[in-house]
């Protein structure tokens, strides 16, 4: 089971993202635990829950040095969505983007 939390401004866009990521999981046989929080919810799930991966929306990417710190110690990858794969809301690209991120 892997858990790949996205941290963006949480809205339709990013629940329908998430949705395109899970589809795409299944079709994989992928065991995934894909969720979106705000960037003010992540630290709560961050101290609460085991990640494997962080990605962020476009939107927030400015947040991805301030989140290496934070999860450096816990050796979790971040990394920013393709804004292309965003705004076409790829859910395959973007999950085998994180897979590929997770030893």
């Amino acid at each position: 089971m892997k858990t790949i939390m996205l941290v963006c401004t949480a809205g339709v866009s990013t629940s329908m993202l998430v949705s395109n990521m899970q589809k795409a999981a299944e079709e994989k046989g992928v065991e995934a635990d894909i969720f979106a929080v705000s960037p003010n919810e992540a630290d709560g799930y961050l101290s609460t829950k085991e990640i494997d991966v962080l990605l962020l929306g476009p939107q927030v990417k400015f947040l991805k040095d301030q989140l290496q710190e934070k999860v450096a110690s816990k050796n979790i990858p971040v990394e920013i969505i393709d804004m292309r794969d965003f705004e076409h809301m790829d859910g395959e690209a973007i999950l085998d983007t994180a897979l590929g991120l997770v030893k």
